[in-house]
């Protein structure tokens, strides 16, 4: 690898997947840096948790019906886009484009 570059064994901590990595420190061999984090959730912020979760929950409460059950609404802002296949149909605009491109 070239001089400066970093390697980020987040299996580290179950043997790694670079050789040279070791669970909960930074090893500088031939001028690449290998960390190998240990308990990486613990690292990220519970506010960031919070914001991801909240974010995850209204998102699908797009998709939900005032009753709670499943309520696709292809016109609605979020549903409409998020939406790739449905019904065996591909629905997503730039997933059948990205389709039709490779397609022989």
């Amino acid at each position: 690898m070239k001089y400066g570059s970093v390697i980020v064994d987040l299996a580290s901590e179950s043997g790694g997947n670079c050789e040279l990595s070791k669970a909960g420190e930074t090893v500088l061999a031939h001028g690449v840096q290998i960390l190998g984090p240990s308990n990486l959730p613990t690292s990220i912020p519970v506010h960031s948790s919070q914001m991801y979760s909240k974010n995850i929950v209204t998102l699908i409460s797009e998709f939900l019906g005032d009753d709670g059950e499943l309520q696709l609404d292809f016109e609605n802002d979020v549903v409409g886009p998020s939406t790739v296949t449905h019904g065996g149909e591909v629905r997503n605009e730039r997933v059948q484009s990205a389709m039709q491109s490779h397609s022989p």
